[in-house]
């Protein structure tokens, strides 16, 4: 399962960084960031739920997409909070060092976000 999960989280990372710089080109790091984020998250949530932790049929799928969204907000106020803290210290930061920033703020919330969706899913079993 971990391995998998591990796959999922590869490919959302590497979509959720392509979308941030999308979406930077036409507006603020911030909302890049929101868009991007919620994206991948949606997607990695589906993604997940089937893939990883074999759930398929949308008994409880309204139920485990909120709580994968409350798994969100804990990721996106990770990101945000360190998207805030860059700009202040380095307020011209480049991209590359806004990515470089998320990047490593996107593994702390992925080790959230594992927790998180592993008790979401592992209690749809039960």
């Amino acid at each position: 399962m971990l391995f998998r999960f591990y796959l999922v989280g590869a490919a959302s990372a590497v979509a959720y960084v392509l979308l941030f710089l999308v979406f930077r080109v036409v507006m603020s790091s911030q909302a890049a960031n929101v868009l991007a984020l919620l994206v991948s998250a949606l997607a990695n949530t589906a993604i997940n739920r089937r893939f990883t932790f074999g759930i398929r049929g949308t008994d409880a799928i309204v139920r485990q997409y909120v709580q994968g969204l409350v798994v969100f907000a804990l990721g996106l106020a990770v990101t945000s909070g360190s998207l805030v803290l860059l700009h202040r210290w380095v307020p011209d930061a480049s991209r590359a060092v806004e990515v470089s920033v998320l990047v490593a703020a996107n593994l702390v919330a992925t080790v959230v976000r594992f927790v998180g969706l592993r008790r979401v899913f592992t209690e749809h079993r039960s």
